[in-house]
This record gives C-alpha cells, sequence and structure tokens, in this order.
C-alpha cells in the first residue's frame, strides 16, 4: 500500500527518541511553548489533567541522587554509578503528571489525554531539533521523587519523566509494514 507524506507526517515519522544529548541548554522559552501546545491534546470531556514540572538543575541532581540509591538498593554499586554518570549528563527535565481518580474509567482518559500531550510536547520540540527521552522508571513512583520536585503522591501519578536537549546522535527505527497491523472491515 502506497502513503502519500505530508510535512507533519514526515515530522511524525522522523521524530525519534534520543538517548544522547549534547552539553548544551535548550532555552526555557522552547519548552514553555512546547508545553503550549501539549495542552491542546485531545481529551475527554476536557478535562484538561495535564500538570508539567520543569525542573531546576538542583531538583534534577537530587532526582539523580535519589534514583542512584534506589539502583544501588536493588542493582548494585557498579551500575548504580553507571546510572548516576548518564542521569547526570541530561542537559533538560521535565515530569508530567495526571491527577488520581477513584473513577477507572476517568483516570484512563485522562491518562490517555496526558500521553497525547507528551507526544505533542516532543513533536514541537523535535520540529525544532530539540530531542527527547520519556521514561517512566521506578524513581517516578517514589514518594521521595514527589517531594522533591513539589508534587503531590496522594493526588496525581507520573506520567512520565521527560528528558530534552539537542541530540549528540539520532537512532535509526523502522516499522513494521501497515498491512500487518491494519484489519480492513469487511
Amino acid at each position: 500500500m502506497q502513503i502519500k507524506s505530508s510535512a507533519l507526517q514526515q515530522l511524525i515519522n522522523g521524530r525519534r527518541t534520543v538517548h544522547d544529548f549534547l552539553d548544551q541548554s535548550v532555552p526555557q522559552q522552547d519548552i514553555v511553548s512546547a508545553i503550549s501546545s501539549a495542552r491542546w491534546a485531545p481529551n475527554h470531556l476536557r478535562t484538561e489533567p495535564w500538570h508539567f514540572y520543569l525542573l531546576s538543575r538542583r531538583q534534577a541532581d537530587q532526582v539523580c541522587e535519589l534514583n542512584t540509591a534506589l539502583v544501588r538498593a536493588t542493582k548494585g554499586e557498579k551500575v548504580a554509578e553507571v546510572k548516576h554518570r548518564r542521569w547526570m549528563a541530561m542537559p533538560g527535565w521535565l515530569v508530567l503528571s495526571c491527577p488520581k481518580s477513584d473513577d477507572a474509567i476517568r483516570e484512563r482518559e485522562d491518562y490517555a489525554a496526558c500521553c497525547c500531550a507528551a507526544h505533542n510536547f516532543s513533536l514541537v520540540l523535535w520540529e525544532r531539533g530539540i530531542g527527547v527521552k520519556w521514561t517512566t522508571g521506578a524513581v517516578t513512583r517514589d514518594t521521595g521523587f514527589f517531594d522533591i520536585i513539589g508534587a503531590d503522591f496522594a493526588e496525581e501519578f507520573i506520567v512520565g519523566l521527560f528528558w530534552y536537549g539537542y541530540p549528540k546522535t539520532i537512532p535509526e527505527q523502522h516499522r513494521r509494514p501497515v498491512e500487518d497491523i491494519l484489519t480492513l472491515g469487511t
């Protein structure tokens, strides 16, 4: 099946998760602009469930230390030190949270909306030559993480921790053909 690509499709198809960043800061206005576009994600009942935490270097360092302690306790000193060096090299840090709900359907819909917002955020930055890595490691579920960023563990959960910056390398990717993932109605 031949598919014609628009500029938007090319942007979406070209976006990559970036693992290695240059040691160069991203202007804060680029991040705020991307958050402004993120909030236009589709969401059921227009709940606008997302909340963004743009971390300072001090907060990022504290998260690194917390993560190092967690990794050390489960995987040992050597792995903890490797992770610590890697995390300390991340140039930009953003966290996205979603409100908890007693209504499981509402919470699921809000989470889906936050995921759409995260994708909007990533695409806007990618268009500007800024890469993003979305992570959901154990540290994002630790109450100490919530204390560091000023979030309320009882009221919200973390959708993701996002590292951002100018890519040092851009990984190659591939996807299965559309025919492998599409069932046409009869």
